[in-house]
């Protein structure tokens, strides 16, 4: 279950975003859409890196009762990569969701051996989402 807080004006279609999320957990995440500098102070709030980033996770305590975690994008992003990669805005929000999701699960691509880029993979051919999350993460 989604839970989302949009503070732009964007209107994403959930949807999809609730059925992958569901795939793999029936706990709550918490979904914040917001702008660029709004996400700058929150990396720098919590990773110490004071710049705009596309999308933050912050997975919760693992307890029976909590939400699985939050997941924050930047609107500017889900615009700038829609546009670079010419797809839709949508499609973009969702390739988004997947790799915060895939954080919040575990996933680490700076320090694993490619499994989260095979996950995002197989997600994408799953949901007949464009490659461009995996061409970006090959580069």
């Amino acid at each position: 279950m989604i839970e989302l807080d949009n503070r732009v004006e964007f209107l994403p279609d959930l949807t999809l975003i609730e059925e992958i999320a569901t795939s793999f957990s029936d706990r709550l995440i918490e979904l914040i859409i917001t702008n660029n500098k709004e996400i700058q102070v929150i990396n720098k709030e919590h990773r110490g890196i004071d710049k705009e980033t596309d999308v933050l996770s912050f997975p919760y305590e693992d307890s029976p009762m909590s939400p699985l975690g939050s997941i924050v994008i930047s609107y500017e992003f889900i615009k700038s990569g829609s546009n670079e990669f010419k797809h839709s805005a949508q499609d973009e929000f969702t390739l988004l969701f997947i790799h915060g999701l895939l954080h919040i699960l575990g996933y680490d691509h700076e320090v694993d051996n490619g499994e989260m880029r095979k996950k995002e993979e197989e997600l994408i051919k799953n949901y007949s989402l464009p490659k461009s999350l995996i061409i970006r993460n090959s580069i």
